[in-house]
């Protein structure tokens, strides 16, 4: 499996960085599904616009990939914004949320492995696009860093995640109750479990969708479940507050995981929501991917290898 040798005092970046990566510590092989809230209609997606396929090719130069990006982007703006308009508690993202985010995603890692070629297609880009592209893209490359291949993909559990608006509020009563931006948390969760699609407990025993180490849950955890979203998100927010937040996110970052790769894309991907909320819904969105020595595998989504 993938390991990374950095340890935190307490919570451990094995998955944190295996998420964005793609993968989570042992298991079974066993793949468990949480019940699927009812899925929104699909028609979210521009009527002239067909969903991309999941695993269809991408473009290599630097044109095609820019164009790919633009459109793909601004399609998924506008299915995520009608799917909003309904109640993401309780409906499952559209397909078109789905498949479009994925594609971004997969158009990302891409960059990340390329900086000339990111390069090259970031300046093609509107400055709509060209900003989170530059975020996300920086932020999916250093955590790649920290990641090490793995070959054996029965050892990967993972699961549905919660609905998005429910994890949202999450977010928010966290955030509220210790002062901490409620984009942090999320952008913790995304990069260490894909807001809980990884059940499988880190190589060195985190567990749970915030991935805490026994011994500081004790600690932090309050008496909760160390596997239940809310109180997983409520022990990251008063572990963050104890070490610093919020008037040094990066050092109560550091404290989570001590690696400035793991802080700077943990922020990039928060600065994101920040700054358009909508980026939350795409990247509620993203898939598992386990890098392997013959290259990157997809795990969780439309098309992907179970």
């Amino acid at each position: 499996m993938m390991r990374i040798s950095t340890r935190r005092s307490g919570v451990l970046a094995a998955a944190a960085v295996l998420a964005v990566a793609g993968c989570g510590g042992g298991g079974d092989g066993e793949r468990e599904r949480a019940p699927t809230p009812r899925a929104a209609s699909s028609s979210a997606a521009p009527a002239a616009t067909p969903l991309p396929e999941p695993n269809g090719e991408l473009a290599k130069d630097a044109g095609g990939l820019a164009q790919d990006l633009e459109r793909t982007h601004r399609a998924m703006m506008l299915a995520v914004d009608e799917w909003v308009r309904g109640d993401p508690s309780r409906t499952g993202p559209p397909d078109a949320v789905v498949h479009l985010a994925l594609r971004e995603q997969r158009i990302y890692r891409v960059l990340a492995k390329d900086g000339g070629l990111e390069k090259r297609t970031r300046e093609l880009l509107p400055d709509g696009v060209a900003g989170p592209a530059r975020d996300n893209v920086v932020a999916v490359r250093k955590l790649l860093k920290l990641a090490k291949p793995a070959d054996d993909l029965g050892k990967f559990r993972t699961r549905e995640p919660r609905p998005a608006g429910v994890l949202l509020k999450h977010f928010q009563d966290a955030g509220k109750r210790f002062g901490i931006d409620w984009q942090v948390l999320a952008a913790i969760m995304l990069v260490e479990t894909k807001y809980g699609r990884i059940k499988s407990p880190s190589w060195a025993g985190a567990k749970g969708p915030m991935q805490f180490l026994p011994a500081t849950w004790r600690q932090y955890g309050m008496g909760g479940d160390i596997d239940d979203p809310r109180d997983a998100v409520m022990g990251a927010a008063n572990y963050l507050r104890a070490s610093g937040a919020p008037d040094d996110y990066r050092r109560a970052l550091h404290a989570y995981n001590p690696t400035p790769l793991y802080v700077d894309a943990v922020q990039r991907h928060a600065r994101r929501m920040k700054s358009d909320p909508r980026a939350y819904y795409a990247y509620y969105n993203w898939q598992v991917f386990v890098v392997t020595t013959r290259g990157d595998v997809r795990i969780t989504g439309p098309g992907a290898r179970r």
